[in-house]
């Protein structure tokens, strides 16, 4: 698979469809810190959002999709001088199929939900992207809008299987909307998602991923990368933040440490699954990057080292 998809199959997300959310006039809602990614997608009308520790707000508007992947409280409001009920006492509002209304709906349709991931180590995506995704290029929200209205239509018209079609539809979104921040990728910062804008460190990423027990070497990934070894080595670090040599290392132990959890498979299985001549190299690797021992982890002892 490649980079973007082996990390969310290792993050194993799961979505949560808070519904949909029918805003009329003068209204605003506080939402609390959350776990994982929320996200909000603007079907019609439009409406505000400020995030605690952002200076500025942002506003939606139609076809806009947010996430919000770092846990901090926020405001959603038709103004933001409207005083702010909280989320809790919203909730309780009765619903319509799967649609909440407020102060007689009509000015703003909007969907919105969470993603929880089941996998540990959910830092390597939340801690890549900043406290706000906002998609809001026409170019973008074009490609967004076909699960944007049929996950509507499974909101206004619940059918059966209808809880599950919407959390693969949000999936999609989520999915979607990674892909459309990682092309601005080279603008936005430096990380393992911002490089797989670039074709080269993409094409070096992407071999480390597909067969990371291959004892990659730097000069055969600067070829993979159709590079020089020094400038392929120089440009990796600046725009991964980390040698190609110590990305593959940690992203061969994230492998190992899911493999501990779910597989059974011994500490010497994982070794020369993983490219390693020896279960001690493979365990002076794994607690270096892991911060404990890997029999330790499989018994659910590991602190991750930073």
């Amino acid at each position: 698979m490649d980079p973007l998809s082996d990390v969310l199959s290792l993050l194993k997300p799961t979505s949560y469809m808070s519904g949909g959310f029918d805003g009329g006039e003068n209204w605003s809602i506080q939402f609390g810190p959350h776990e994982g990614i929320k996200f909000q997608a603007m079907i019609s009308g439009g409406c505000w959002l400020a995030v605690e520790g952002v200076a500025e707000p942002v506003y939606m508007g139609a076809g806009d999709c947010l996430l919000l992947p770092r846990g901090r409280p926020f405001r959603l409001a038709s103004d933001l001088a409207v005083p702010a009920i909280d989320a809790a006492v919203f909730l309780q509002t009765p619903l319509n199929g799967l649609v909440r209304t407020i102060h007689g709906g009509g000015s703003c349709f909007s969907v919105g939900g969470r993603f929880t991931f089941a996998g540990k180590h959910s830092e390597i995506l939340l801690g890549a992207l900043p406290p706000i995704v906002h998609i809001q290029k026409e170019s973008d929200k074009a490609a967004m809008r076909w699960a944007l209205e049929r996950l509507m239509l499974e909101l206004r018209e619940p059918q059966p299987g209808g809880d599950l079609v919407a959390q693969q539809l949000a999936y999609i979104m989520l999915v979607q909307a990674l892909r459309l921040h990682v092309t601005e990728g080279l603008r936005a910062g430096v990380g393992w998602l911002f490089a797989l804008a670039d074709k080269q460190m993409s094409a070096a990423m992407h071999c480390m991923h597909e067969d990371p027990a291959h004892r990659w070497t730097l000069p055969e990934l600067a070829e993979r990368a159709g590079m020089a070894r020094s400038s392929f080595a120089l440009k990796f670090k600046q725009t991964v933040g980390a040698s190609p040599m110590d990305y593959l290392t940690r992203w061969r132990m994230m492998v190992a440490a899911d493999r501990l959890t779910t597989s059974g498979d011994s500490v010497s299985v994982l070794a020369a699954a993983l490219g390693y001549e020896s279960e001690s190299a493979f365990s002076t690797a794994f607690k270096r990057v892991m911060g404990c021992a890997p029999r330790q982890y499989g018994r659910g002892k590991s602190v991750l080292a930073t």
